[in-house]
C-alpha cells in the first residue's frame, strides 16, 4: 500500500515523528536521573511499548486489566496499573495476570485494599500496592497524610500484599505544589517506618519539567509518543511534533465557505482544545473545524487562501489523540513511501 491507497477516515502515524518523541523524552529522563514508566493508553501497540522499553523504559503503564493483558500477552513483563481494581472478576484476572509478570496496582481506599487482601494471602508471592495521592487533580487519591499512612498500615499488615509506594496524577503546571505535597507524603511515610520504594508522578504537559518534582523516581507519560493538539497547546512542542493524523476525504462544498469531511465524532472524537475548532487541517492552517456530527466534519475555509476540492484528502491533527486511537481498529503507520497497516491490538479494552 502507499499514501495514496489509504482509504478514509483513517489513522495515519508518522514513524519518524514518533521516534523523535520517544527519543527526546528518553534524553531527557536519562539526564536527570528520572526513571521512564510510559502509559500506553495513547497508542495501545505493544510494537511501540517494546520500543519504549528499548530505548530505556524501566516498563510500561497500563490504565485497564485488559490493555495489560494484551501487553503481557506480547511479552511485556513489567506492568503498572495505576487503578482501583475492584470485584471477584477483576480479581481473578489480576491474580492470574499477576502469576505471568512482575506486576504493580493501585489503591486508595480501605474497600480497594480489602479485595485485593482477600485474593492475595501468599506471602510468598505478595501484590505490590501503591498508594494513590490527590495532589490537586481532584480525581482519585487519598486527601491527607494520615489517610495515607493508614491506608499504607492496612496494606503491610495485609500477609499477601506488599507496600510499594505513592503515586499521583498531577495537575497541570503546578511542578512545586506536587513536589511539596509529595515531600510531605514522604516525610510521612518515613516518620511512620514505611519509607516508599517508588514515587509515580505523571503527565505529558509538563513532561519535560519532570525533573522539578525532585521527590518523584519515575514519570508516566502518555500522550507525548504521538502528541496533538491539545498538547501543544499546553507548551508539549509545536504542532510539527504531532505524529499522528486522521486522513479524511472532503465529501462536500455546499457553500462558499464551508466544506464537509468524511470523519465526525466517530473519527476525530468531540474533545474541545484551547485552540478553536475540532482539530487542526495540516494543509489548509486557516480552516476550522466548526462542529462533528458522528460522519461529518464542518469545516470553515473562508479565511483559507485556496478552497480544498470535493475529492480531495486532508489530514486532521485531533485536539485529544488518545481517544483517536481508540475508535479505530488499524493504524497505518508511514515512513517514507512505505505504509504498513497494523491492528490496535488493546483497542476497546475497557474493563
Amino acid at each position: 500500500m502507499t499514501r495514496d491507497e489509504i482509504d478514509t477516515p483513517a489513522v495515519v502515524i508518522d514513524t519518524a515523528r514518533v521516534e523523535a518523541n520517544l527519543a527526546r523524552a528518553q534524553a531527557y529522563a536519562d539526564a536527570h536521573g528520572l526513571t521512564l514508566r510510559p502509559h500506553i493508553k495513547t497508542h495501545k501497540l505493544p510494537m511501540w511499548a517494546k520500543r519504549q522499553l528499548e530505548l530505556g523504559a524501566v516498563g510500561i503503564t497500563c490504565q485497564k486489566l485488559g490493555e495489560a493483558e494484551v501487553m503481557a500477552d506480547s511479552g511485556i513483563t513489567d506492568i503498572f496499573i495505576p487503578y482501583n481494581i475492584l470485584g471477584a472478576a477483576k480479581l481473578e484476572r489480576l491474580a492470574a495476570l499477576h502469576d505471568r509478570i512482575s506486576l504493580a496496582v493501585a489503591a486508595d481506599s480501605d474497600v480497594t485494599v480489602a479485595g485485593y487482601a482477600a485474593r492475595f494471602t501468599d506471602p510468598a508471592h505478595p501484590l505490590p500496592v501503591v498508594v494513590e495521592c490527590d495532589t490537586g487533580a481532584a480525581r482519585c487519591g487519598v486527601a491527607t497524610t494520615d489517610e495515607l499512612v493508614a491506608l499504607t498500615r492496612a496494606i503491610e499488615a495485609a500477609p499477601g500484599l506488599t507496600f510499594e509506594g505513592i503515586m499521583t496524577y498531577p495537575p497541570r503546571g503546578r511542578m512545586a505544589e506536587v513536589n511539596a505535597m509529595l515531600g510531605a507524603a514522604k516525610a510521612a511515610l518515613v516518620a511512620a517506618g514505611l519509607p516508599p520504594r517508588r514515587i509515580s508522578n505523571g503527565g505529558s504537559p509538563d513532561l519535560y519539567h519532570a525533573a522539578e518534582v525532585t521527590n518523584a523516581t519515575e514519570h508516566r507519560p502518555g500522550t507525548y509518543i504521538y502528541s496533538d493538539r491539545m498538547q501543544a497547546a499546553f507548551g508539549l512542542g509545536t504542532l510539527d511534533d504531532c505524529a499522528l493524523t486522521v486522513l479524511t476525504t472532503v465529501v462536500s462544498h455546499p457553500t462558499p465557505g464551508r466544506i464537509v469531511l468524511d470523519a465526525g465524532s466517530k473519527a476525530l472524537a468531540a474533545d474541545t482544545s484551547p485552540a478553536p475548532g475540532h482539530g487542526d487541517i495540516v494543509e489548509y492552517p486557516g480552516a476550522v473545524i466548526t462542529g462533528l456530527s458522528e460522519e461529518h466534519a464542518v469545516v470553515d475555509v473562508s479565511a483559507c487562501d485556496r478552497i480544498p476540492a470535493i475529492g480531495e484528502k486532508v489530514r486532521v491533527i485531533p485536539n485529544h489523540v488518545c481517544v483517536v486511537s481508540n475508535l479505530f481498529d488499524v493504524v497505518h503507520l508511514v515512513s517514507g513511501d512505505e505504509v504498513t497497516v497494523v491492528p490496535v491490538a488493546a483497542r476497546g479494552l475497557l474493563a
